[in-house]
């Protein structure tokens, strides 16, 4: 049996995507992003997620953001790139771009709409691998696709030899345990979880890393606690972990929108000076009084903000 090289393993920021306008990347913004999160150590980066609204986007706009990325990056930690879409030969067609600009692999959450049955999952991906030019991380997010990829199919999809990994953003501590165990001790699937507060245990447990949005802003922190963690350092962790809540019940929660997340981490990163907040439609950017919160978190945090 041929065991699987590992793509990536480490922190892999969910990258934001700096936008201008609807139809304009922020180019510079992205490029001083870029060089943020690697100056701060981070393992890869995973673009066109839902952290960076892939799903708002045009596609001649993820095709520029796809070569700018990993022209920017110039190979010095994998590039992912999300290619979720409900049409198969879409998600071809830019797994093929990822494949000429560079990138290590690509990550495909289910087609969304009709939800698909675990069975035409199987189906499905087995089909989207087999033609693929790069190897394939399963993403399972039901919070927004609002089906599971469940245990026993990612059992049967990791048979696949193109199917590597998997990226979990379920929050659900006991489906990723059930992965664990069925997988078994010693898999080369690998294991990355998404939500950043669960990301020191699940490293602990044996995960590959974190998909953190939080590394898009603070990427040494996530890069210590995934080293402590690996190290089951536990002082270090409950130090660490203090200071991702922090970020995870200000920054995150600023107002009541589904979106919360996203305009606090867009927020945070503009107050920075590194990039502009524009979200795609049908979202809106905070206004002053959020953006004047996300401000007050981050100066508690120590951060130095910009008007």
């Amino acid at each position: 049996m041929t065991t699987r090289k590992p793509i990536v393993r480490g922190i892999v920021p969910p990258m934001i995507t700096p936008m201008k306008d609807n139809n304009t990347l922020d180019a510079e913004g992205a490029r001083r992003l870029v060089e943020h999160m690697i100056a701060g150590g981070v393992h890869g980066i995973f673009i066109l997620g839902t952290t960076g609204e892939a799903q708002s986007l045009s596609y001649p706009l993820r095709y520029e953001l796809t070569d700018l990325v990993c022209t920017q990056v110039a190979g010095r930690v994998p590039v992912l790139v999300g290619i979720t879409d409900t049409s198969l030969e879409e998600s071809l067609r830019l797994a093929r771009k990822a494949a000429d600009c560079g990138a290590a692999a690509v990550v495909s959450a289910p087609p969304y709409y009709f939800a698909p049955s675990q069975q035409e999952l199987i189906e499905y991906y087995t089909a989207l691998a087999d033609r693929l030019p790069l190897p394939l991380y399963l993403y399972n997010m039901p919070s927004h696709v609002k089906v599971m990829i469940e245990p026993a199919t990612v059992k049967v999809l990791s048979a696949h030899p193109n199917i590597v990994g998997l990226k979990d953003s379920s929050a659900n501590m006991v489906y990723f345990q059930t992965l664990m165990h069925i997988l078994g001790e010693g898999s080369d699937f690998d294991l990355l979880v998404g939500p950043e507060e669960l990301t020191a245990e699940c490293v602990m447990m044996g995960a590959a890393g974190g998909v953190n949005g939080g590394a898009n802003m603070f990427p040494e922190l996530y890069v210590k606690l995934y080293e402590a963690a690996l190290a089951h350092d536990t002082e270090t962790i409950r130090t660490l972990q203090r200071r991702v809540m922090d970020i995870s019940t200000t920054i995150y929660c600023v107002g009541r929108y589904g979106s919360s997340y996203l305009k606090g981490v867009k927020c945070a990163l503009s107050l920075m000076g590194l990039c502009d907040d524009y979200l795609c439609y049908p979202y809106q950017r905070f206004r002053e009084a959020e953006r004047e919160k996300v401000r007050a978190a981050l100066e508690r945090l120590g951060v130095k903000t910009v008007k």
